[in-house]
């Protein structure tokens, strides 16, 4: 007698092959019989009216921190997700441990938006990056892979040196000997940024910003002798295009790494059409060159939430940074100032702002929610309206709510919506240069919902628009980020491979709105979204989602490099 048998769902298995009616037989976790099964199981699942498809990994997350209150990793798998990496963008937890928990914790809650009460949750003991995998074990219900980040690299090897100096020979030496040691206990390669969005607690670059050529060199040339490996990287042109130097330097660390490099994120619009080609364009550059460069996309337009209080995105407009180092009060104090005003407003419209600089049509900019009596009937309105009425330029009268809030005031920028991004989404979707998600959830709590990212592409993008087949789209959520990252027998329903799996209903799936839960430890906020006709979701043949609801099982396993991945090298690269 097989443990579980599902029968009568249409199989859509991850490979892109046509979907077919099957029964699935799971013994052990893993999928051992597909076709007519004939024999029982112990327990049996009608799947009638249902896609039975392979769990979603999501390859970017930030979900390090969250596992150890939240074993779900909640909301994703309700969005079907049964596999996440963390460890992204250079920040990691480990192998830094409690000598540097303050200074960690601090530019996590900053660069990355999580509770600073939910980061003093942990405790902070470990001492090493296996210590702290170890702790997961067990204990979570999905499964997850970390990298290891530069940050928290350079912060292990130089303390209070890595942000702002350059690091010595001896120093580089050591980080890469801490990198080989990290992946030798598990860790799945390597992360780093450079973007100048990301600073830390004090308002100051994160330290993998101060690293110089060289050592990125050294980190990725130590990474390609650590089997089950892999790169992620982040440098300023992501947000606002690419200059020649950052091109060849792609290409280059994923050759030295012998790794395939995937950068965050690709924004796609269709007010900018060659905008996103000419993004891409470095990874056929890479491609000439033998190495392989690939840009995470997001398969809708991020909804993002903004505040004073937290700055997230804000920081990132020139001359911002350090708005928000200072206190609440002192903050309040510079936002009042008519000169500090004009000097934030000439930043956030210059040329160096970017992509970012949209931000500052803030006429546009939506109230969502206020938190002072004098606001309260602001709420749902525009800037430029409440600047109308109240005869203000709209900076002005922005900061003005701002700070009556108290510097709490949500603000929603809007984001046009036409079936002309959808289009060319649907384009960018199916170039090889691309890989779906991204979708940073476990990050920036106060500011979006990333885990939404697997239902919009089902719901929005082929239920909706039909601009996919079920086939095309399953395969970009699954099937595609396994191979990236080599994970071994997940990411199909196939025989051998583990009974990670989701059974939806192709007429309903998709995603609910975003709502405030104040469910986070200290009792922090975050915003989170429901899925819509996803009706089970089993990680290692057990249930871990029935119905929107979790089930409180814990069968995820912590994913480790080289005996949970293969190795994947690129065409150029060179055998350690």
């Amino acid at each position: 007698m097989l443990d579980l048998v599902i029968r009568g769902g249409t199989v859509v298995d991850g490979t892109g092959a046509p979907a077919r009616r099957d029964d699935v037989g799971v013994t052990d976790g893993r999928v051992v019989a597909l076709g007519d099964v004939k024999e029982s199981g112990a327990r049996e699942i009608d799947a009638t009216g249902l896609v039975v498809a392979p769990g979603f990994v999501d390859i970017h997350t930030h979900y390090d921190a969250q596992l150890f209150w939240d074993p779900t990793a909640s909301p994703s798998p309700l969005h079907g997700v049964t596999t996440v990496i963390g460890g992204n963008c250079g920040f990691s937890l480990a192998p830094a441990g409690e000598a540097h928990a303050d200074y960690l914790a601090r530019m996590m809650a900053r660069v990355e938006g999580m509770p600073i009460q939910a980061l003093e949750f942990l405790d902070w003991k470990w001492t090493s990056f296996g210590e702290w995998l170890g702790r997961l074990d067990g204990a979570i219900a999905v499964n997850a892979g970390f990298l290891a980040g530069h940050s928290a690299l350079r912060r292990s090897v130089m303390g209070d040196d890595a942000v702002g100096s350059e690091a010595t020979p001896a120093q580089v030496q050591a980080m890469a000997e801490l990198l080989r040691r990290c992946t030798a206990e598990g860790a799945l390669g390597l992360s780093t940024s450079k973007a100048h969005t990301h600073n830390d607690g004090d308002g100051q670059p994160v330290p993998s910003r101060s690293a110089a050529r060289g050592e990125l060199e050294a980190l990725c040339t130590a990474l390609a002798g650590c089997r089950g490996t892999t790169l992620e990287l982040i440098v300023p042109g992501c947000l606002n295009g690419f200059s020649e130097e950052e091109v060849e330097l792609m290409a280059t660390l994923s050759l030295l790494a012998n790794r395939p490099a995937n950068w965050n994120v690709l924004g796609v619009s269709a007010m900018n059409p060659a905008g996103c080609w000419r993004q891409l364009e470095a990874s056929t550059a890479a491609e000439e060159r033998g190495a392989k460069v690939v840009a995470l996309t997001l398969p809708h337009t991020m909804k993002i939430r903004l505040s004073f209080e937290h700055g997230a995105i804000l920081d990132g407009l020139p001359g911002w940074r350090e708005l928000f180092a200072v206190s609440d009060e002192e903050r309040m104090a510079r936002l009042r100032d008519p000169e500090e005003r004009h000097r934030l407003r000439q930043g956030a419209s210059s040329k160096e702002a970017g992509i970012l600089g949209a931000l500052a049509n803030w006429k546009n900019l939506r109230i969502e929610e206020t938190f002072s009596p004098e606001n309260r009937a602001l709420e749902g309105r525009s800037v430029g309206e409440v600047a109308a009425d109240a005869g203000k330029e709209p900076f002005d009268a922005l900061l003005d709510v701002v700070v009556a809030d108290r510097l709490r005031t949500g603000l929603r920028p809007p984001i046009p919506e036409t079936e002309a991004d959808w289009d060319l989404r649907a384009e960018v979707w199916r170039d090889p240069r691309t890989i779906v998600g991204g979708s940073d959830a476990g990050a920036h709590l106060d500011v979006m919902c990333g885990a939404i990212y697997s239902t919009s592409l089902l719901g929005d993008g082929v239920r909706k628009r039909q601009l996919l087949s079920w086939e095309e789209a399953v395969h970009q959520l699954t099937d595609v980020p396994a191979r990236l990252y080599g994970l071994r027998h997940r990411g199909r329903v196939a025989e051998g491979y583990f009974a990670d799996l989701v059974l939806f209903d192709p007429t309903r799936v998709g995603h609910g709105t975003e709502r405030t839960r104040d469910d986070l430890p200290g009792g922090a906020s975050r915003l989170y979204a429901e899925a819509v006709g996803v009706a089970r979701v089993l990680v290692n043949g057990t249930d871990i989602v029935v119905d929107g609801a979790f089930t409180g099982e814990v069968p995820g396993a912590v994913l480790r490099s080289g005996a949970d991945t293969e190795t994947v090298t690129v065409p150029g690269g060179k055998a350690a």
